[in-house]
Formats: structure tokens, sequence, C-alpha cells
């Protein structure tokens, strides 16, 4: 006998006793229809146990305590269950057709010769989805408070909810079983739930056949194969329900068109539904593996259960497991977010104004940046600096995405990331007074007494600056890859030390962690707290002895010999080492002639509504903190050889020309090297791989 277990409201009460290591995924089932189909399937299967709850927020809850494992939401629900005290993430992402596809169109529909538009909508009827749903209201009701149809002061003066009930004469919108007005039309208990006749897309298209709404919001999965061979979704259900042609579909410009032109007339592209879970790598795995045993066994189909979309959505065709990194945010998209945000309690996470917060990695780093900060307020700016902490370089892109944090200066690949996640470049480090050197090499450094050409490098131990960063990773891995075509680098050399890398992969096993206790924690991460992370620590991987090459920038040996740099570099001379590069070698100080590449300097990288400002911060501070003639204790650019904040090469900050997206900044020529290289699957960053979950998501 099967697992079941009913959620009550103190909880979760076991009808049968789980073995303590339980294989089986506790699925939360928010209807009897749902836990009639869960029940079906667990019967034919030992991997799932079934628990029913009343409701989305019940099973969300319940998760969160342990009592289930798993539930498929939408995106409205996503987002409610990645906040605290929840903090679900999602794991697992519908997708409705062969090509993976994991968004869908939100749409507005009507009956034909209705003869009203999506700009005349107050005094009319509607049919919802679900009170914070996706397609079926925050959508709709975003989009219609941000154009100014329904007035909306704020959160702070009424809730939305309040302002729908103005704008519209009656509604059905489960969930919103507070409000008559928004329940008016509903057919059964308005809960969000399959006891309410029109709940979900199927309950609100037929609220609108039926004629109690004038309209109903739902969702168009887009499928362009799957259409021309049978009807998907609202295609189906409208085909069904008698003529297609009855309908139209209604466009934010006032203008209707057919039910077959949603691409162009929709009111946005949202993230498909999607499994959540709490964070937990194991349990995530087992989930998909259990998800993927079951695909072929009903389990999007909900044939013979008197009602549809159970479970999973009926058009759904297979399941994308998503980067561990996936989390709510980065699932729906900086433009949802903000959306959900405006009509719920969420709180902004907007940067304060006359503040610009600069992400640091690492202790050296914060320190540096909270001098930058005593400075600033001692010297009475309008705009001063503040410091925030981020755990790497892409974590701290996550936080600038985020708005939890404004700008940081990164290398050239990690500006690669940057834009994918859609910022921009503001301002580019230069590295002497020539007008056009923003840019440096490249370069492969050996001992001086080593036979190792760039012809032998296979086999050899590696040393690198980090995964997905320029003269470490990206020049060279990408010249291997072209002579080899081996995307399994970890396979190319003995041993590595390649910062952000799989911890457990050859390419982590030269790598050191941190000094002290922290070594085995901090073992390979991509920040200062790994000894051989970075320029440096890349060179001293080779200097001590760890690899038999080291990936860096022309510039680092001499930065880290003959007495300079940091207190392990003191003992070497640059004479003690040399540059090979394809068809030879050469003297240290002859990186012109014998590099990997001319590559891009590094930048600053911020988000788009903060660009202007942060380009006139950094303007005025390096007049006073770089190019003053008074005695300032205080420089930008100046780290012994730390290279913290930016590299200690810099001279000045110049300005990348506004509109100019990353690929621009980057060149056509260090562009096509990524590209090639990212299409192995070992040098797309986690970052990259969540910023690219979705087509509708794709930068440029």
């Amino acid at each position: 006998m099967k697992l079941s277990v009913i959620c009550v409201v103190l909880g979760c009460l076991d009808l049968a006793k789980a073995a303590p290591m339980d294989p089986r995924i506790r699925w939360c089932l928010k209807s009897e229809q749902e836990a009639q189909k869960c029940r079906q399937i667990a019967s034919k299967s030992d991997l799932l146990s079934c628990v029913k709850c009343e409701g989305s927020m019940e099973c969300i809850k319940a998760i969160k305590k342990g009592q289930a494992d798993a539930i498929t939401l939408d995106g409205g629900d996503i987002y409610r269950a990645g906040l605290a005290p929840y903090n679900l993430h999602p794991i697992v992402a519908e997708h409705y057709g062969t090509d993976e596809e994991t968004c869908y169109y939100a749409v507005a529909v009507a009956k034909k010769g209705t003869n009203f538009g999506f700009n005349e909508l107050r005094g009319k009827k509607t049919c919802h989805t679900g009170l914070g749903q996706i397609a079926g209201w925050n959508i709709p009701i975003g989009t219609l408070v941000s154009t100014g149809q329904i007035k909306w002061a704020g959160i702070e003066d009424k809730p939305v909810e309040e302002a729908v009930k103005e704008f519209f004469p009656a509604s059905c919108v489960p969930g919103a079983i507070n409000s008559l007005r928004l329940c008016e039309l509903c057919k059964g208990d308005c809960s969000r739930s399959h006891k309410e006749p029109y709940y979900g897309h199927d309950g609100a298209f037929q609220c609108l056949k039926d004629g109690a709404g004038d309209v109903a919001f739902v969702n168009h999965f887009t499928n362009e194969s799957l259409y021309e061979e049978e009807f998907d979704d609202i295609h189906r259900r409208i085909f069904l329900a008698g003529d297609k042609a009855n309908y139209e579909l209604l466009c934010k410009d006032g203008s209707r068109k057919s039910v077959d032109e949603f691409k162009t007339c929709n009111l946005a592209q949202v993230p498909a539904d999607a499994v959540v879970s709490r964070k937990d790598k194991e349990l995530a795995n087992r989930i998909f593996d259990v998800l993927d045993k079951l695909k072929d066994k009903g389990l999007f189909s909900s044939e013979g259960f008197s009602a549809k979309n159970l479970m999973f959505k009926d058009s759904t065709k297979g399941l994308l497991k998503l980067p561990e990194s996936t989390d709510s945010f980065m699932y729906l998209g900086e433009e949802y977010v903000a959306t959900s945000h405006a009509l719920t309690k969420g709180f902004s996470t907007a940067s304060k104004s006359h503040e610009i917060t600069w992400c640091t990695v690492g202790h050296a780093e914060k320190n540096k940046c909270d001098m930058w900060t005593f400075m600033s307020v001692n010297d009475q700016m309008n705009i001063r600096i503040e410091c925030q902490g981020g755990n790497t370089v892409d974590d701290c892109i996550s936080k600038i995405m985020r708005k939890e944090a404004d700008a940081m200066a990164v290398d050239g690949g990690q500006v690669y990331s940057a834009g994918k996640c859609g910022l921009v470049v503001a301002m580019v480090e230069q590295y002497n007074n020539e007008s056009d050197t923003s840019s440096y090499y490249a370069v492969a450094v050996v001992r001086a007494d080593s036979s190792v050409t760039w012809e032998t490098l296979i086999g050899k131990k590696s040393c690198h600056t980090g995964l997905g960063r320029t003269a470490g990773w990206n020049i060279p891995m990408g010249l291997l890859h072209e002579d080899t075509k081996e995307c399994d680098f970890s396979k190319y050399f003995s041993e590595s030390c390649a910062p952000g890398a799989d911890p457990e992969s050859n390419l982590c096993k030269l790598c050191k962690g941190a000094e002290g206790i922290r070594g085995l924690v901090d073992k390979c991460k991509a920040s200062t707290a790994e000894r051989y992370y970075g320029y440096a620590g890349a060179f001293r991987c080779l200097a001590e002895g760890a690899g038999d090459v080291a990936f860096v920038k022309h510039s680092t040996v001499a930065e880290n010999t003959d007495g300079k740099g940091p207190a392990w570099a003191k003992a070497f001379k640059s004479s003690d080492f040399k540059l090979i590069c394809p068809g030879g070698s050469a003297e240290i100080t002859e990186y012109e002639k014998c590099h990997l590449a001319k590559v891009p300097a590094h930048a600053v990288v911020t988000h788009p509504e903060k660009r202007d400002e942060v380009v006139s911060f950094l303007k005025d501070q390096q007049a006073r903190f770089v190019n003053s003639s008074s005695l300032v204790m205080f420089n930008m650019f100046k780290s012994e050889g730390l290279n913290l904040l930016f590299k200690d090469s810099t001279k000045c900050l110049q300005e990348v020309p506004p509109g100019q997206n990353y690929r621009e900044f980057l060149g056509k020529e260090y562009i096509t090297t990524i590209d090639s290289l990212r299409g192995c699957a070992s040098s797309k960053t986690e970052l990259e791989k969540v910023c690219s979950i979705h087509s509708c998501q794709k930068k440029l």
C-alpha cells in the first residue's frame, strides 16, 4: 500500500508509517482530483507518495517544514514560495516542445464581436486563473496598473485587490475569498483548487465560454510544430469549445487579433511552471530522477480525472533540470519579479539614492572598500560609496542584477557572463597614458628551465586564474579547443587548479584553498579565499611548483618577482620564468611577440538603470583619489600587487560609449572564441546557465 498523507491546519498527518530512509518523493497535491491522479501513478511505482493539502500555500508551508518534498507551481506561486520564510527553489521546469521551450505567452481572450480593446476594460467582467498567478493575475493587473488604467497608489495605500474591484464590476478570481466582488462570477467556492470550476486556465476560459465574463486572462504555450499537428492548450480548448474563430486576443495597443497571432498579440512572455523544493542538491537530483522515470506513466495527462492540468500541465512534453544555483529571482527574471513586488507586500531591493554600492569578493577587497567608504564620508561627497560582500564574482553579478549592489570591476570573461545576465559595461580600465590601451596580453608562463612547449601541454599540470576568466581560461582553452575539439578539459591536463570548477574534478586537484583551517572549505573557490585564484594566484601555483604552466596576463610575472608583490613572491626572480606560445617561447618581457591573444581590459559592470550614475561617480572618484595633487592616503588603483577592486596597473577609467553592448565591447574576435568555447558545457559558468534557462531571457 502506498503512503498517503493529508495536510491539516496544524501540519501533515501521516496515515502510514514511512521507513526511516524512504526513497519515495512526497508530492504535494492541492485538490482531490490531483490526489487521485497521484495515487494512480504511485500504484505503478515505488518512487512516489502523495501528500494532500488545501491549496498551494499549504503545500509551500508543508514543503518548508519537511512534511512534503515537491509541487509544481505557476510563476506567481514560485515568487511567493521563494520569499522568506519559505525560501523554496525551482528545480525542474516544464517544457512544451521538442526544443525544450520553457516560456509561454500570457494573453487576454474575448469573444469576437464584443468590440472593446485592452485599453477599454473598465467596467468589464473578468475571468482569472487565480489570485497571484502569473498569467491570470500578476501580468494583466500589473499591466493595467503600469499603463494607468487601474489607479493604485501602492500597497501602503490599499491592497491592489481593492483597486481592481473599483475597475471591474464583477470577476472570478479564485483565491480572493475575502472579496465578494472578486468572487462574484465564480461557480463554486472561489478557492484556488479544482473545487472551483472556474479555477486555472481551463476554468478561466470556461468562465468566458459560459458568458459569465467578458474577458479571460490565461496562457498560451508556444510550440508551432505542435500547433500544426494538434491544437495546444488555449487553441485546443477554443477548438473543442466550438469555433476558434469566435474568439480573439486583445493586444496591448488596443487592437484585436486572431488566436493564431499570440506571438504579436500578448501581454508578456513568461517562464513556464516549475517544480519547487527545499534547497537541497541531493533531494533535487532525486526528484528529477523520479520524475524522469515517471514521465511516460501518465505524469502529463489528466484524462479521466474530471479536471485539467493536474500535477503538471497537460501540454507538458518533458522536463528540464534547472542549474543548481537557480532561485525564484533568477528563474522568473527581473521584470516579472518587479511586477510581483509592486502587486504584493514584497520589499524593494532598489539601491538607496545618493549611494553607489560596490560589490567585493573576499576580506581584502572588503577592507579596501571600507577604506574607500571612510574617505568618501570624510570628503563630504553628495554620493557616497557603500560596500556589499559577495562569495564570488558571479555572486556579485547576481546581486547587481537584484539591485542589492550597483557595480564592480570584472575580467572580460566575466563581462561576458554579466552581459548574458542583462548588465551593461560602464567604464573600462586603461593601463597607460596612450589613447588605445584598454587591453592587455594573455600569456602562458613556464619555468625558465622547463621543456614544456605549447605543443606539448597535454598531460601537464595547469594553473588558471579562474573558470570563465579571459587570460586564465577563455583564451588558452579556446585555442586548445580549436586544436583538439575536446570539451572535457579535465582530461587534457593531468591536474589543474581552475577556481570555480567542480571541486571534485581534476580541474581543482592542484588548488590549496585558504591558508589555515579553512583550506578544505575554500579549496577551488572562485575568490581570494583560494590562494591560487586570480593572476597572482595562478602564478603562485606555478612558482611554488604545483603546476607546469600558468595562464595569466603579461604583467603578472613582473608584478610578483624581483622583490615585488606579497610576501610569498619575494624570493622569486623574473628570470626564473619564460613565456611559451604557439610556435615558440620568449623572455618574460617579450610578450608583444609571444602571447596567446590581445584581449579586452577589465571593466566596470552595472545595472542598466544605474549606468549614468556609476559613470559620473567614478569620474569624480578618480579625480579625487587618483589624479589629485593633494596628499590623499587612499588610491583606488593601489593594493600592493593584490589587484583589489581594480587592477593595480590601472592608470584611469575611461567611459564606455552609452549603448555599447557587451559583445561590441569585447570585440568580434574575442566573442567568436568565447562563443565557441561556451559550446562546451564544462566552460559555461553556472551563472550563464541560469541566465539562459529560457528563450524569453536570452540576451544579445
